[in-house]
């Protein structure tokens, strides 16, 4: 009995503290790991844009890590594709990018972004940047 109730909290746990990182510059997600996983939370690396709905898909992450500066993620087209899909698209997104590209803002905007700040602003405040996305009213009642 021991056993299924450490089963059943795991389960619960990951629900609410698995956090997607579609990051593969090494500075940055060495950065998001070790201020997440310090707090508690639950990194899976996503290297790919095809590995981010699929890992989205399996693991149902709190949150998903977008860097919009990645050409190897093409984190528009994943974007897209997290929120064109009705089983994915109230998973809330962080997303990063450089300040001048004006542009991939907008896009990422557009496209449904649950929010986008610059590479300076998410390398300072990670944790509380992720904190803020899941502790905002809409994604609350997205998720009752």
């Amino acid at each position: 009995m021991t056993t299924t109730a450490h089963q059943t909290d795991k389960t619960a746990q990951t629900d609410k503290t698995t956090i997607l990182v579609a990051v593969n510059d090494i500075f940055f997600y060495t950065k998001v790991r070790d201020a997440l996983r310090a707090n508690g939370y639950t990194i899976e690396k996503a290297r790919t844009q095809q590995d981010i709905a699929d890992k989205a898909s399996s693991i149902s992450p709190s949150i998903v890590i977008l860097d919009m500066n990645d050409m190897a993620l093409n984190s528009l087209q994943a974007l897209d594709t997290l929120k064109a899909d009705s089983r994915l698209n109230t998973i809330p997104t962080l997303a990063f990018a450089n300040h001048e590209e004006v542009e991939t803002w907008h896009r990422a905007r557009a496209l449904g972004v649950t929010k986008i700040v610059s590479r300076n602003e998410f390398s300072a405040r990670t944790r509380e940047l992720v904190e803020e996305v899941l502790n905002s009213p809409d994604f609350q009642t997205n998720n009752k």
